[in-house]
C-alpha cells in the first residue's frame, strides 16, 4: 500500500510538471501576443494550479478505468482511445470549473458558459487541441510503459537502453 502512494504522488509529480510545461508555454504564448497589443499578463500560479487539477483529474479517470482497452490491438489505438477520452473528460471538467467559478463570483450559469462558448471558443478550442496532442505521447509512454513492464522502460528510457534485455553472450555469436 505504501508503495502505490508512492507511485502515485510520484505519478501526478511527473504529470503535474509535463502539464506546467505545456499549460505555462501556452500562457507565455498568450502573454507574448497580449504584450504587442499593450495588455500585460503574468499568471504562471494559474498554470501550475491548472496542471496539478489536470493531472488529478488524469489520476481520477485512470483509477476509474477509463478509456481501457483490448491488451491485444496495437499500441496506436489504445495510446489514441486514451488520448481521445481524456482529453473530453478534461474538456468536462474544464466546463465544470467554469461553472464553479462562475458561481464563486455569483455570475449566472448562461454567462459562464456563454464566456466559455462564446468569445473564449477558439482559445477554448485550440488549448483542447494542444492538450490531445500532449496526451498522445504521455499516453504512448504509458501504454508502451504497459507492454514492456513499466519498471523495464523507465529503465530503457533513462539508464540502459538495453535493460530488461538478454544479452548474447560471446558462445551465442560465435555459433
Amino acid at each position: 500500500m505504501r508503495q502505490r502512494v508512492i507511485d502515485e504522488l510520484v505519478e501526478v509529480a511527473i504529470l503535474t510538471a509535463y502539464l506546467f510545461v505545456t499549460i505555462g508555454a501556452m500562457n507565455l504564448m498568450k502573454a507574448a501576443v497580449l504584450e504587442d497589443h499593450g495588455i500585460h499578463l503574468a499568471y504562471w500560479g494559474v498554470a501550475i494550479v491548472k496542471a496539478l487539477l489536470l493531472a488529478k483529474f488524469m489520476m481520477v479517470g485512470k483509477a476509474l478505468r477509463i478509456g481501457e482497452h483490448n491488451p491485444e490491438s496495437p499500441l496506436i489505438w489504445p495510446t489514441l482511445r486514451k488520448a481521445f477520452v481524456f482529453v473530453l473528460l478534461l474538456f468536462f471538467l474544464t466546463v465544470v470549473e467554469e461553472v464553479l467559478v462562475g458561481w464563486f463570483h455569483r455570475r449566472s450559469l448562461g454567462d459562464s458558459l456563454g464566456e466559455l462558448f462564446g468569445a473564449r471558443l477558439p482559445e477554448v478550442l485550440a488549448g483542447t487541441l494542444i492538450l490531445l496532442l500532449v496526451l498522445i505521447p504521455y499516453f504512448a509512454f504509458q501504454v508502451l510503459a504497459e507492454a514492456l513492464g513499466e519498471r523495464r522502460l523507465v529503465a530503457m528510457f533513462l539508464w540502459d537502453r538495453h535493460a530488461g534485455e538478454s544479452r548474447p553472450h560471446a558462445t551465442d555469436r560465435d555459433g
